[in-house]
């Protein structure tokens, strides 16, 4: 269908999770239920296509799908000829290094002649080489930490979130040589169709984002205060003031960042607002 768009996502896990939220949270319905390996969208010409994390690059690359939601580290070390067109701000990870607990460690030249387990040969590789480093790159495809304990590795290279798997397996984290987040990654030169329609998603994607990391904030405050609470909540133009029943008060109407919010809601306190409420925010179009 060329006025359709296909979008690959992992089949199972957080990260497919993480992608179907984010898709319906841009108003895009379908049905994901029963194990299913291909839906269509009911209300935006996309199809969705469920697939192991490390086939994505290449279905993409191939053009089986137009864009593809992956974790930029597999993005990285499958090294296909695809676009990174946005990163997302889910599933964030760093790739790291680690050795046994009780080894000694005094920096990555105490690496050079080890053997480390990985499932990234080429990310550790370049990461080796960069550093100076010479040692065998052993590559397995799963179970990476307990190589070491059982003698099949000095260190391992993997993915790592909280580092509660090292910690579990006798492991300490002693390199991080790649950061990572779940990206939207794109075919080259995408047909017409297609393109149109991965700005109107990508509008859509920017759009929750961005109210993702707002809230819409409500108070009432005596008509001398507005000035100097506006100085704390700008809002994306200018605040909407409105006067209350009660005389000499105001209602005002702002969205502020949430980390400004946390910083600056002691002093929109002292200038005297009363009644303060915080409102998660669904779109943000600016």
């Amino acid at each position: 269908m060329t006025d359709t768009i296909r979008i690959a996502i992992q089949k199972s896990g957080r990260l497919s999770e993480d992608s179907l939220k984010l898709i319906k949270e841009c108003g895009i319905r379908f049905d994901n239920g029963g194990g299913k390996l291909k839906t269509a969208a009911t209300n935006f010409p996309a199809e969705i296509l469920f697939l192991r994390d490390d086939d994505i690059p290449g279905y993409v690359e191939d053009g089986v799908a137009h864009l593809g939601i992956v974790g930029q580290n597999v993005s990285e070390e499958t090294n296909r000829t695809v676009d990174t067109v946005h990163k997302l701000g889910f599933s964030k990870c760093r790739l790291s290094i680690g050795v046994l607990r009780e080894q000694e460690y005094n920096g990555v030249q105490d690496l050079d002649g080890k053997s480390i387990a990985t499932t990234y040969p080429r990310l550790l590789g370049e990461y080796l080489a960069a550093n100076n480093v010479t040692a065998h790159i052993h590559e397995i495809s799963g179970s990476v930490e307990i190589a070491p304990s059982i003698g099949l590795a000095d260190a391992v290279c993997d993915i790592v979130s909280s580092g509660s798997t090292l910690l579990s397996n006798g492991l300490k984290e002693v390199e991080t040589i790649f950061r990572s987040e779940a990206v939207m990654i794109a075919g080259k030169n995408l047909p017409a169709p297609q393109q149109a329609l991965l700005d109107q998603l990508l509008f859509r994607i920017k759009s929750v984002q961005v109210a993702k990391n707002n809230k819409y904030i409500l108070l009432n405050c005596p008509n001398e205060s507005v000035d100097s609470i506006i100085e704390y909540l700008p809002g994306m133009r200018s605040p909407t003031v409105l006067p209350l029943a009660q005389k000499g008060w105001s209602s005002l109407h702002s969205v502020i960042n949430e980390n400004d919010f946390w910083e600056n809601i002691e002093k929109i306190r002292q200038a005297g607002a009363e009644g303060i409420l915080v409102i998660p925010i669904e779109k943000m179009i600016l």
